[in-house]
């Protein structure tokens, strides 16, 4: 009887694994790769291209020849040194903190409203929806026709209340005018605050409430004790959000006032757009966007932080 031997088989290489982990790592590039560019085109070049022009004598026939001659900081001194600068700074730092308050406060209240179930919740919060899902111009335009002077409804019933003795001009009376468009803002920002809350209210677990409930803690004592310590991660969320997204508001103040009467509705992001398409100082305009831009990302990069803080402590 022969034994036949055979050839130990050669030891596989790595060659074949690390070619196919490198066809990977080029196939996840394939992907991020349309992102960048995307990034870089529509977000990355206006950036850079505002900064740099918020430092050139920017006008109309620079579009054509591009000679913009550099002017430092020349932009950004005429823009400091204007005296609408301060109250356009303070219209913003108003209109930005009123809108939070109000729309975070009857957001909560909404939000807690419908946490109890009960017949047509669904549809009514479905219905409350609607000031989010409608375009700003639309949105804009029902206030501009309720708020109108002469035939606006507000006026009418208020007329007819015996509120007031004559029409009131809400959008062309500088007295009124921030409080109108503030109004109109914080119609508009309440369905985002109320479903993100919403959210976080349904995370709570209800044998917490019962447990509460069982020691005797009224209905404020539960919402101090248990709903607003557990929905604080979510509250700032929504806070830090709402407040990126105000800040930098612009459709609602140019249909309902164009930044008017006299300036009083007078916002950094109505200024910048005046500078530079009103005026036709494109550096002076750039100028107020990166000052805009800049409030945006501190914002922002507090935003992250507290995200992240809130992360590594889970």
């Amino acid at each position: 009887m022969t034994m036949t031997l055979t050839k130990p088989a050669a030891p596989v290489t790595g060659r074949a694994p690390a070619r196919h982990r490198r066809g990977q790592r080029i196939a996840k590039l394939g992907f991020y790769v349309p992102a960048l560019v995307y990034l870089a085109v529509f977000f990355g070049y206006p950036v850079v291209a505002n900064v740099v022009m918020a430092f050139q004598d920017y006008t109309v026939s620079s579009f054509y020849d591009g000679d913009a001659p550099w002017t430092g900081w020349d932009n950004y001194a005429s823009v400091f040194g204007n005296e609408l600068f301060s109250a356009t700074l303070w219209n913003t730092v108003v209109f930005t903190l009123a809108s939070l308050a109000f729309q975070f406060a009857i957001g909560l209240g909404l939000a807690l409203f419908f946490r109890r179930h009960f017949p047509l919740s669904g549809v009514l919060r479905a219905l409350l929806l609607l000031p989010w899902l409608l375009p700003l111009l639309v949105s804009g335009t029902v206030f501009r026709w309720l708020l109108d002077q002469d035939y606006g409804v507000l006026n009418h019933v208020l007329l007819g209340l015996h509120v007031i003795d004559a029409p009131v001009g809400w959008l062309v009376d500088p007295a009124y005018a921030m409080t109108a468009v503030v109004i109109a803002n914080i119609w508009i920002g309440i369905p985002f605050n109320m479903v993100i809350l919403y959210g976080g209210l349904q995370t709570i677990p209800e044998q917490l409430y019962e447990a509460a409930s069982l020691d005797g803690a009224s209905a404020w004592q539960r919402f101090r004790h248990v709903t607003w310590p557990l929905l604080r991660p979510v509250t700032t969320v929504v806070l830090m959000l709402g407040l990126i997204y105000t800040i930098k508001a612009f459709d609602v103040i140019m249909v309902l006032t164009q930044a008017g009467p006299a300036d009083a509705t007078q916002l950094l992001s109505t200024w910048s757009y005046q500078l530079s398409f009103t005026e036709l100082h494109f550096g002076e305009g750039a100028a107020v966007g990166n000052v805009l831009v800049v409030i945006a990302m501190l914002f922002a990069l507090g935003y992250l932080r507290v995200v992240r803080t809130e992360q590594a402590g889970r």
